[in-house]
C-alpha cells in the first residue's frame, strides 16, 4: 500500500478493527428454519436506518425473496458449520476485521467482486497487523498465498493490482462499515515571509 493510500486508510484500519459486527444466527431470518450443518446460507452486512450495523443469514434457496433494508456493505455464502461445544459464547459473538476476513476468504465462499475487493484490502489490513503473513504465490501467480498466524491456515487472496479505483471501491464499503470519515478542516496558509 502506498504512503497516500495509508493515510487515507489508517483511521479506517483501525475503526473495521475495533468494530464488533453481529455474529451468525442460528435461524433463517426469512423463515425462521434452524440452519442445519451443511445448509448453504447466504449472510449480508448492511448499516440500518438507524446507523446500526446488521448481519442478515438466510438459507441460500430462500435469499430471492430477501429484500435489505439499508445499504449493503457486503454478501457472501457459505457452508453452515454449528459452533463446536465448548466454545466461548462471548468470543464468537464478536466478528471483527479478523473473523470478516476468515469468513470471507474460507474456500468455501463463493467470491463476489465486492467480497474479493474487501478480501485484499483486509488481507493488506492484517498482513500489517502480523495476523496474517505472505507465503508466496500460486503456481500461476494469480494469487497470494497468506498464512493465519493463529490457525497456521493459508489463504489464497488475488492477487490483482491495487489501484486508486480499487480504493475509492473499498472506502464506499467501508463506510457503510463504519460511516463516512468526518470531514478534516483545512490547514491555515502559511504567512508569506518578507523580503
Amino acid at each position: 500500500m502506498n504512503l497516500l493510500a495509508s493515510r487515507a486508510w489508517g483511521s479506517k484500519q483501525e475503526s473495521l478493527m475495533e468494530l464488533n459486527l453481529p455474529p451468525l444466527a442460528s435461524a433463517c431470518c426469512l423463515s425462521g428454519k434452524p440452519f442445519e450443518e451443511g445448509n448453504r446460507v447466504a449472510s449480508v452486512l448492511l448499516r440500518g436506518a438507524a446507523l446500526e450495523i446488521i448481519r442478515n443469514d438466510m438459507l441460500e434457496s430462500e435469499a430471492a425473496a430477501y429484500s435489505p433494508e439499508g445499504v449493503v456493505a457486503c454478501r457472501w455464502v457459505h457452508v453452515f458449520k454449528p459452533r463446536p461445544t465448548g466454545e466461548n459464547p462471548e468470543r464468537a459473538l464478536k466478528l471483527t476485521a479478523e473473523t470478516l476476513f476468515l469468513a470471507l476468504a474460507d474456500p468455501s465462499t463463493e467470491p463476489t467482486p465486492e467480497n474479493i475487493r474487501l478480501v485484499q484490502f483486509l488481507a493488506l489490513m492484517l498482513e500489517r497487523k502480523k495476523l496474517l503473513r505472505a507465503r508466496g504465490r500460486t503456481p500461476d501467480g494469480s494469487k497470494n498465498l497468506l498464512e493465519h498466524m493463529k490457525s497456521k491456515r493459508v489463504y489464497e487472496v488475488p492477487s490483482d493490482e491495487l489501484t486508486p479505483a480499487f480504493f475509492v471501491a473499498v472506502q464506499q464499503q467501508l463506510n457503510v462499515l463504519v460511516g463516512e470519515p468526518r470531514a478534516r478542516p483545512d490547514p491555515e496558509p502559511a504567512p508569506l515571509a518578507e523580503t
